[in-house]
């Protein structure tokens, strides 16, 4: 299956930067489109299937997280990644509140940016390495402890993280649940907030340190 993805930067040497990691290293990813500002993403979107949105913060016009809140309101299935050249931890939390599903920067974007869309257009959550070590090291400096554990899960939350972590697709834990699809997708994206975890093979792990699965 081809994922489709939509670059938007105001720079073209870094969308021409981008598009040539994707096309060399990406297998069955395609560039489907190109922007320039947040308002020519809007336009795009509209004629053409995007599965991933690789959005600039600082864009003209209309900024990265602007245009990922109109695009979710317009589609509320979108997937957005968002590229920068910060990592403060602000910035980063700001991006998720605004519903992006990635945080890269710039600095580390041609080693990292097929695996971020491979990631995020397969449902889960990314942060660029240098984007996790500050976001983890702001936690502990911040509460001085470790994340939060299972225990602060509630029953359900505990029964969608044991079949993530069994390897079931939203689809079949929704079925198993009598949950709605979009209901699971929310437990999931809730549970990585709580765990402060973004790949579901960090879930699995939390799963397995919990007694929640066994080995």
């Amino acid at each position: 299956m081809i994922t489709h993805v939509l670059i938007a930067d105001d720079h073209p040497i870094v969308r021409d930067g981008l598009r040539f990691c994707i096309n060399r290293w990406g297998k069955n990813i395609e560039v489907v489109g190109e922007a320039s500002d947040g308002k020519e993403v809007l336009l795009l979107a509209k004629d053409r299937q995007v599965d991933v949105f690789v959005l600039d913060i600082a864009m003209p016009l209309l900024n990265g997280l602007d245009t990922t809140r109109a695009l979710l309101r317009e589609y509320p299935g979108a997937k957005v990644m968002i590229l920068s050249f910060h990592r403060t931890r602000s910035l980063v939390e700001e991006a998720m509140r605004a519903g992006a599903r990635g945080y890269l920067t710039k600095e580390t974007a041609s080693q990292n940016v097929v695996e971020a869309v491979r990631e995020i257009a397969a449902g889960r959550f990314y942060l660029s390495p240098d984007v996790a070590k500050v976001m983890v090291e702001s936690a502990f400096r911040g509460h001085g402890s470790r994340p939060e554990g299972s225990g602060a899960l509630t029953p359900r939350e505990k029964e969608v993280l044991k079949l993530i972590a069994e390897g079931r697709a939203s689809k079949e834990i929704a079925t198993l649940l009598s949950l709605a699809t979009n209901t699971v997708q929310a437990h999931r994206k809730n549970l990585m907030a709580k765990l402060d975890v973004h790949k579901q093979t960090d879930l699995v792990r939390v799963a397995l340190r919990e007694g929640i699965i066994e080995p």
